[in-house]
């Protein structure tokens, strides 16, 4: 999940109020993906997905190893999103001063609304909880991964356009903050910003059912 800034800001948009019904083959650009998780759950439904990250795909499938700014004006049904994080989530917090005086939050910032305001007509953006719920406007869901089948919890926002809200698939049991107490290490962003298997199927067989 490593991607460059840009853009500005712009309107807010809403979902939640829509139906997706199966409309065939969709188009689908994954963004700040580079563990194909999205992209491959797409793909196993028939859907031409890609994901697109400057760090290579880590499975085999259609990706663009890049800066995803220059893919935004294709010919996309959908854009599902999961911008960086480091400088707009709550966890961050105590380093928020700094990376407002140096210009690295509002980057994120402009990176994050950029993605918003992508010509595409169905979006979805997920982060953490963060800043961009009071900067531009609050998700539409809040998810956690044991509405998935994974016991864990990572509370989750969701921003749509176009799009319903994802429903639970899978109520478990268990609680684990397993995200959250991951030890340093260099790799320890990589596994914190992985998108679950769970919330993935979910995202293509509720956005894009065939």
């Amino acid at each position: 999940m490593v991607c460059r800034a840009g853009g500005n800001d712009g309107p807010g948009f809403a979902g939640g109020a829509v139906q997706v019904q199966g409309s065939g083959r969709v188009k689908a650009l994954i963004a700040c993906e580079y563990s194909g998780a999205v992209r491959d759950a797409f793909s196993a439904l028939g859907h031409d997905a890609v994901s697109c990250d400057l760090l290579p795909s880590e499975t085999p499938g259609a990706h663009y190893e890049g800066d995803v700014m220059g893919l935004m004006h294709g010919d996309w049904d959908m854009l599902i999103a999961f911008p960086p994080c480091t400088d707009l989530c709550v966890s961050g917090a105590r380093w928020f001063s700094a990376k407002r005086a140096d210009g690295r939050q509002q980057a994120s910032i402009d990176f994050f609304m950029a993605l918003a305001n992508a010509p595409i007509p169905r979006i979805a953006i997920k982060n953490p909880i963060g800043i961009m719920s009071s900067h531009w406007r609050k998700p539409d869901p809040i998810i956690q991964p044991h509405q998935f089948g994974h016991g864990e919890t990572k509370a989750t926002c969701l921003w749509l356009k176009g799009l319903p809200l994802l429903q639970p698939t899978d109520h478990v049991a268990g609680r684990e903050a397993r995200v959250h107490r991951m030890p340093p290490g260099p790799d320890r962003w990589k596994e914190r910003s992985r998108t679950y298997a769970g919330i993935a199927k979910a995202m293509a067989a509720q956005w894009a059912p065939p």
